[in-house]
């Protein structure tokens, strides 16, 4: 029992000391939640590891398949609007798709595949005062080399997270 409350006062202190050192930069340290998007959705961390620059993990999923996405973002200031940042950042993404298509003479098949690729984003974040909740709302175009290679326009969403 001494072990495990000695594990937790020295996670405790490990977790709210990095806070302490972000607050003149970022007004909270970590978030997770959802990201929500035309299709489906998807599970958002997002983690400051710098005074203004921040590491998002999301993995995406909707009816044909799923992908992983990872973004380096650059958060700056918004003047006059507290709690407001705006962020731009690269990114790589794998994903695997499984569809169902109808071709040329009617006939249905199925097609499934993977793809990579290298994205950007630009987004908009704003962490309310006092409450433990985190919204954004951003645009990641990407580019994808495989299956369906080309530029692909329609990544993105609006990020609903919880602040710790």
């Amino acid at each position: 029992m001494k072990k495990v409350l000695m594990m937790l006062v020295v996670l405790v202190a490990c977790t709210t000391m990095p806070a302490k050192a972000q607050e003149l930069s970022s007004s909270y340290t970590t978030a997770l939640g959802v990201k929500l998007w035309g299709d489906g959705g998807g599970i958002s961390l997002k983690h400051f590891v710098g005074n203004n620059n921040a590491l998002e993990g999301i993995g995406y999923f909707w009816r044909g398949g799923s992908r992983i996405t990872g973004l380096y973002e650059f958060h700056y200031d918004i003047a006059g609007a507290p709690g407001l940042k705006w962020y731009v950042g690269p990114g790589v993404h794998v994903g695997f798709y499984n569809r169902y298509y109808y071709d040329k003479n009617y006939n249905d098949g199925r097609r499934s595949g993977s793809y990579v690729g290298i994205d950007g984003v630009l987004g908009l974040d704003y962490k309310f005062n006092g409450v433990p909740i985190n919204l954004s709302i951003d645009w990641q175009p990407s580019f994808e080399f495989g299956d369906n290679q080309g530029f692909i326009g329609s990544w993105g969403g609006l990020g609903i997270r919880y602040t710790f």
